[in-house]
């Protein structure tokens, strides 16, 4: 039978390289026996290249408890991005790039839809689909990311919790703190609409280093879960299959 209520750690922007070694490694030693599932909101690299990478595939590697990542701006900085992805699925972590999974926690299926995200902007401030084909270009880079979280929403429908994990923000309800100027690149309010319309029960993501924790969609809570942000190596949420926060402690 299931538990009623798991407990999730959630982290953004851990930006791994050799010098970060034993402050990841402590911090996973110590998230294992605190979640019962690991979810990692992008830059998992410095500057996206698979020494990082690896640096963050032996604090996981052995790990009991599932760990779901997507990938960050970072993370494709130096075009390695495929060895990146090698590296993290080599040490058993589930790297969603427009994709879905379901993971069995606690006797629950909870459904992770995840994607990396991308630029857009926010009402008042947005990229259009006009204009130059590079303008449009980025434009429709990020249909193909609103369609991917369409999709992966639609895939886990049956899940009791379903959770989007995204790098980039789905909404400037976390953005604030940084200057509106670079909401642009930021994130893309078109992020916003699959995951209203299929009403996820919590969202998670990075990349807003001066940003705000908690924010929402509607009645969906967002969290943007960067390092930065909340200070500490993971934040732990301690959630009901409902989807509903019960208890977030300070780990």
């Amino acid at each position: 039978m299931a538990e009623s209520r798991i407990r999730v750690a959630a982290a953004g922007d851990i930006h791994c390289d050799e010098q970060a070694r034993d402050r990841v490694e402590a911090a996973f030693a110590r998230v294992q026996r605190e979640a019962q599932l690991v979810l990692l909101a992008g830059d998992l690299t410095t500057h996206g290249e698979p020494e990082e990478a690896a640096v963050l595939a032996d604090a996981v590697r052995g790990l009991e408890v599932p760990v779901v990542a997507v990938l960050g701006n970072h993370d494709f900085h130096a075009g390695r991005d495929r060895e990146v992805v090698e590296v993290l699925r080599g040490a058993g972590i589930i790297v969603l790039e427009r994709d879905w999974t379901v993971c069995e926690v606690a006797g629950a299926r909870v459904g992770v839809v995840g994607t990396k995200g991308f630029v857009g902007g926010f009402p008042g401030a947005n990229i259009p689909d006009f204009g130059e084909p590079s303008l449009r270009a980025l434009y429709s880079e990020t249909t193909v990311e609103v369609e991917a979280v369409d999709r992966g929403l639609d895939a886990v429908a049956d899940c009791p919790l379903r959770i989007v994990l995204l790098h980039y923000a789905p909404t400037m309800t976390t953005l604030v703190g940084e200057p509106e100027g670079l909401w642009l690149v930021l994130g893309s309010h078109r992020l916003a609409a699959p995951i209203a319309a299929h009403r996820a029960e919590l969202v998670l993501h990075g990349h807003a280093h001066e940003g705000t924790f908690e924010g929402s969609i509607g009645a969906v809570p967002v969290y943007n879960v960067a390092g930065h942000v909340t200070g500490r190596d993971f934040w732990i949420f301690d959630l009901d299959l409902a989807g509903k926060e019960v208890e977030s402690p300070a780990h």
